[in-house]
């Protein structure tokens, strides 16, 4: 099986990952934080390094800052539903995820309100100047992800980062698809509340999330439970992580997260997103030579992460999604849980197909992807 359905979790995941799970649960499987054993405090402490990888490779200002959790959905929930129990005015984007819009739907029930800001796929600048006309004297927050998992768009966060800082207005990023691909400087992008999954380019285990955040000890919490913690007192703990981690940890997942992080540092983010983009823009280039495809944006040489969304005539990009899958390549159709992104490109009905790519493809999965999408346009 040929895999560029990366964008949804990067498979398959380092030898290094799967070697530190088993590794954990082998020889340091005790509950991290909750004795005073040495298992215990060995499971913490890889923990603690794992923390401390994410902070230093996000630019937080220290480990405490990073909260685990089992995904990004459920980071951006804590984050939004967290910070809003007081309701006011949000600013999101044109190309949201679920995770953003179905929460944003949710609150606009019971006191808060949204815009969507149109995001220009070819001018960064009105995209800004877009988020920045939704602003009103309400507006509590700018909610929006780094890089859409439809079409790759790289939104300009540190200019959308700058404005809110400007304003006063806190600033939460979905960096579900740009997380360990592309450079993210919590401060210098004035990044509030940093949301992202752990199994995507990060090349961690699923059930692994993170929200990493200097103001989550600001935050409404969404559950409560033991922290191992000021156990004697039944009021939540109010700092840093404790606040967000009630409950037993996902330790072997964060162990193997820690591995992927450290797979994504000695290759670097930067030699990642070259090598990961140059198969993407030579996939985008042979189909668009083919004339029974249709491709939904130019040709993406700079601001844009490696996703490429395409169509086969009228087919239902389910249906092709089949028929690749019974080829032997495995890629996604369908509307990508962002019914947003699709409204955009008039793609609600039919959907796209697409493929991302991850550390491990080749030249070789792209020609062979061409060759096999030509056989279905019945070339």
């Amino acid at each position: 099986m040929i895999y560029i359905d990366n964008a949804a979790t990067t498979f398959p995941k380092p030898l290094s990952v799967s070697s530190t799970v088993y590794d954990f649960m082998l020889k340091r499987g005790a509950n991290p934080g909750r004795s005073g054993h040495k298992l215990s405090m060995a499971a913490a402490e890889e923990i603690y390094k794992c923390r401390e990888a994410a902070a230093e490779l996000f630019n937080a200002t220290g480990p405490e800052c990073v909260a685990f959790t089992q995904n990004a959905t459920y980071s951006i929930n804590l984050a939004l539903k967290g910070a809003l129990i007081n309701g006011g005015h949000v600013v999101t984007s044109s190309l949201e995820h679920n995770a953003v819009m179905r929460p944003l739907y949710k609150l606009s029930k019971s006191g808060i309100s949204y815009d969507v800001a149109k995001v220009e796929l070819d001018d960064d600048e009105l995209t800004v100047k877009n988020f920045e006309m939704l602003i009103k004297k309400d507006t509590v927050m700018v909610a929006c992800m780094h890089a859409s998992n439809v079409c790759g768009k790289v939104l300009p966060v540190k200019e959308i980062g700058a404005l809110c800082h400007e304003r006063g207005i806190t600033f939460l990023v979905d960096a579900s698809q740009t997380a360990g691909l592309l450079s993210i400087d919590m401060q210098a992008m004035n990044i509030d509340y940093l949301c992202m999954a752990g199994h995507k380019s990060l090349y961690g285990p699923m059930g692994t999330g993170l929200l990493i955040s200097s103001k989550g000890e600001e935050l409404e919490t969404l559950i409560e439970g033991g922290t191992g913690s000021n156990s004697v007192s039944l009021d939540q703990p109010d700092f840093m992580p404790d606040r967000l981690e009630s409950g037993t940890l996902n330790a072997p997942g964060i162990a193997g997260l820690r591995a992927g992080i450290e797979f994504v540092n000695k290759r670097g983010t930067e030699y990642i997103f070259k090598r990961e983009q140059q198969l993407a823009l030579m996939l985008y280039d042979k189909l668009s030579k083919i004339k029974e495809i249709k491709l939904y944006t130019q040709r993406p040489e700079s601001g844009y992460v490696p996703v490429i969304g395409f169509n086969i005539s009228s087919l239902s990009s389910v249906t092709a999604a089949n028929l690749f899958d019974k080829e032997g390549i495995a890629l996604r159709g369908g509307l990508h849980c962002a019914p947003s992104a699709h409204s955009c490109f008039g793609t609600l009905e039919q959907g796209m197909i697409r493929a991302s790519f991850g550390a491990f493809n080749s030249t070789e999965d792209v020609l062979t992807l061409v060759n096999v999408t030509k056989k279905i346009a019945g070339l």
